[in-house]
């Protein structure tokens, strides 16, 4: 056993949307039928999870079948990674609220959050939540699709491709009645997902393939505690990303360097 051979690549994706698209399309396709059955689906339905996790699912399913418990232990190690650049500590704690703040000020939101003070115990419920949502699809993001990727192209172009396939994937959660994104238009959402991909590639290869940092910094992008700043956030998540390409360009256009292994950490 060495790593997660290249060719896992495919039946991850077709995982991952199989097991997304598979449940959230259950409603779209069959709302009145799903929800007597299963009840409405909302952001603590079991189902909701489920489909959140569709890449984390995929990626835990590859690893076992590929590298057995053993395989399992070396990956779920980068958890543990927590050594991390200042600079990019930095901005996933305090740069990210930043944009939300300055995009919410642009739209005039900036205010219209929950603040901190208010209903502190549902405020960190929710808080609590959103950990266990978006922060666990890092294990097949930037835990398998990532490493693979970058095997064979630079890290640009594997953030370029993974922000695209994971704005993609979202696509049911805009036709869902009651999904946060349902109110919102999908092509801000998808250049930001595009952005995204490209800012936390050197994140993820500064960690030398920390999994805890880019789940940190995906919780950062959907914690409730930050104000309503769509779609300004994403015009600044833009912004940024050409910031991080340009003086990150060094290690972005160049294989040499890049984290390329899935069970375990990068040496």
């Amino acid at each position: 056993m060495d790593d997660l051979p290249s060719r896992a690549l495919l039946p991850f994706v077709l995982i991952t949307f199989a097991v997304t698209w598979g449940i959230v399309g259950a409603w779209i396709l069959f709302p009145a039928r799903s929800a007597a059955l299963f009840g409405e689906i909302g952001g603590g339905h079991p189902a909701f999870f489920l489909a959140t996790w569709g890449p984390a699912i995929a990626a835990l399913w590859l690893i076992g079948v590929h590298g057995g418990a053993a395989g399992l232990g070396r990956f779920l190690a980068r958890l543990a990674l927590w050594r991390c650049p200042p600079g990019w500590a930095a901005f996933v704690l305090l740069g990210i609220p930043l944009v939300f703040v300055a995009g919410a000020a642009i739209k005039g939101t900036l205010f219209d959050g929950p603040g901190p003070a208010a209903q502190p115990g549902a405020l960190l419920a929710a808080m609590l939540l959103m950990l266990f949502l978006g922060p666990v699809e890092e294990l097949g993001w930037r835990g398998v699709a990532q490493p693979i990727l970058q095997r064979h192209m630079a890290p640009l172009w594997a953030g370029l491709l993974i922000g695209a396939t994971w704005g993609v994937w979202h696509l049911p959660a805009f036709h869902l009645a009651g999904a946060v994104q349902s109110g919102w238009t999908f092509t801000p959402f998808f250049l930001g997902n595009v952005a995204l991909g490209v800012i936390v590639t050197p994140l993820l290869n500064a960690t030398r393939g920390s999994l805890l940092w880019p789940a940190l910094f995906h919780w950062q992008l959907i914690n409730p505690l930050w104000p309503d700043a769509q779609p300004w956030d994403t015009w600044i998540l833009i912004g940024v990303a050409a910031v991080v390409v340009w003086r990150n360009r060094a290690t972005m256009l160049r294989r040499e360097g890049a984290v390329t292994a899935v069970f375990g950490e990068e040496r």
